[in-house]
């Protein structure tokens, strides 16, 4: 007879096998933080959706940049031009879609080329200190005090306003803001025992600073990266208002507010629509540049629990 004390329980219970929990890994958790955040996540729907209409929409136009409707100048909105066109019969809509696609080339390819830079930069003047991080400051501090604006405006006029080398310019200006930013958080990094084994192990500078320092920062560049398209798409929107950016015959945001201005009692639709392109696209950015920045606080509640 079998002890009842040792017989095996009979039931569900058998088979049911308690497993601990899993957890979670560090961007699985921002991801999770970052999606209870409302307006973050309207934030990224809104920009995908700008991309989006940036691409597709020049297609669906039947219009170019540079086709003239002489029997529709200066029309308001209608079936035939959905945005209007201007005084030389362009069309508003193609304009507006060609102008968004262009200032989002120029941010992205700043926001990249600046956070590249300057996340190589800072956490190399943090690492090897000494004559290196002495002559690294002393650049970023110039840099800091010349006046960007005008030394942009001046480049970015003599180079007849070609898109690319625009940005160039701006990477080389905007670069040493966040460089000295992620240099004093490098300091706290250099000391840490993997950098320290790295070091003693025999691993070169630039392999250190590329393997360890410039990963365990990888927060801080996601947030640089997001408010640097702000930045970029802000800075060449005021220098094509101006004058001093992006010219005929190509368009971008900053140009088309620029011309839509003179005309925005008799034209309004020609400086609203870039406008409201512009608006969207930079609170967007901002608003998902927030919700990363309390996603990867712990100490935040803005991103809920995870």
């Amino acid at each position: 007879m079998i002890d009842p004390a040792v017989q095996p329980p009979v039931g569900p219970d058998t088979t049911a096998e308690r497993t601990p929990g899993k957890s979670l890994s560090k961007w699985t958790l921002y991801t999770r933080r970052f999606m209870r955040n409302k307006p973050a996540v309207a934030g990224i729907i809104i920009f995908v959706l700008l991309v989006i209409m940036s691409i597709v929409g020049p297609l669906l136009s039947p219009y170019s940049v540079t086709d003239m409707d002489f029997l529709n100048l200066t029309s308001p909105p209608s079936a035939d031009h959905w945005f209007g066109t201007n005084g030389s019969g362009n069309d508003n809509f193609t304009q507006t879609m060609v102008g968004l696609q262009r200032s989002l080339m120029i941010a992205v390819t700043v926001s990249i080329g600046t956070t590249v830079i300057s996340a190589v930069v800072g956490t190399a003047a943090a690492y090897f200190g000494g004559w290196t991080e002495r002559i690294i400051l002393l650049i970023i501090h110039f840099m800091m005090v010349v006046p960007t604006f005008l030394l942009l405006s001046i480049v970015s006029n003599d180079s007849g306003g070609v898109w690319w080398v625009i940005s160039i310019v701006m990477i080389f200006i905007g670069w040493f803001f966040p460089a000295r930013i992620i240099w004093t958080m490098a300091l706290s990094l250099r000391e840490r025992e993997y950098v320290q084994a790295a070091r003693y192990m025999g691993v070169g500078g630039m392999k250190v600073v590329l393997r360890h320092l410039v990963p365990n920062i990888g927060s801080l560049l996601v947030i640089n990266f997001t408010l640097g398209i702000v930045g970029a798409v802000t800075l060449e929107s005021g220098l094509s208002f101006i004058g001093f950016g992006v010219k005929i015959p190509d368009v971008s945001l900053g140009s088309l507010i620029g011309s839509g201005s003179g005309t925005i009692t008799s034209a309004p639709w020609l400086f609203y629509f870039p406008a409201l392109a512009l608006t969207l696209l930079t609170v967007s950015m901002a608003l998902v540049a927030d919700g990363l920045r309390d996603a990867f606080d712990p100490t935040s509640s803005a991103g809920g629990r995870a």
